[in-house]
C-alpha cells in the first residue's frame, strides 16, 4: 500500500523534482502551490505526511503549519517543513509551528525519501 504525501510548495521545479523523487520509491504525490489550498486539501485527502515549504504565498508555512495543527484529524499527521530557511532560529521556529521535522533546500536526492521517512516515524504532536 503507498502512502499518500501533500506537498505545499509554489516553486514548480521543487514540486516536480520532489514528487518524481517520491513517486519513484511508491508514494502519493498531491501537490497544492499556496497555504489555503494545503489546508483545504488536507481536511478531505487526510495524507500520510505533509510537506511544507515555509515561504508561500499568502500566508506563510508557519501559518499553516499552526492552522493544520488544530484540525483534529491532523494533529497527528507528520508535517515537514522543506524549506530555503536556514539561519539559526529557523528550525526551532518550524517545530514550534507545529512541524514534526524539518529539511533544508536544496533538497538531497539521495537522502530526501530516508529524511522524510525518519521524520513520519516520529510522534507527532499530542
Amino acid at each position: 500500500m503507498s502512502r499518500t504525501i501533500l506537498m505545499i510548495e509554489d516553486n514548480e521545479q521543487n514540486s516536480y523534482l520532489a514528487t518524481f523523487i517520491l513517486e519513484t520509491q511508491g508514494y502519493r504525490v498531491h501537490s497544492v502551490p499556496d497555504g489555503l489550498q494545503g489546508i483545504e486539501l488536507a481536511q478531505t485527502l487526510k495524507p500520510d505526511i505533509i510537506l511544507l515549504d515555509i515561504q508561500l504565498p499568502n500566508m506563510d508555512g508557519y501559518a499553516v503549519a499552526k492552522a493544520l495543527r488544530c484540525i483534529d484529524s491532523l494533529k497527528q499527521t507528520p508535517i515537514i517543513a522543506v524549506t530555503s530557511y536556514a539561519m539559526q532560529g529557523d528550525r526551532e521556529k518550524s517545530l514550534d509551528a507545529g512541524c514534526t521535522g524539518y529539511i533544508e533546500k536544496p533538497i538531497n536526492p539521495d537522502t530526501f525519501v530516508t529524511e522524510i521517512e525518519h521524520f513520519a516515524a516520529r510522534p507527532s504532536l499530542p
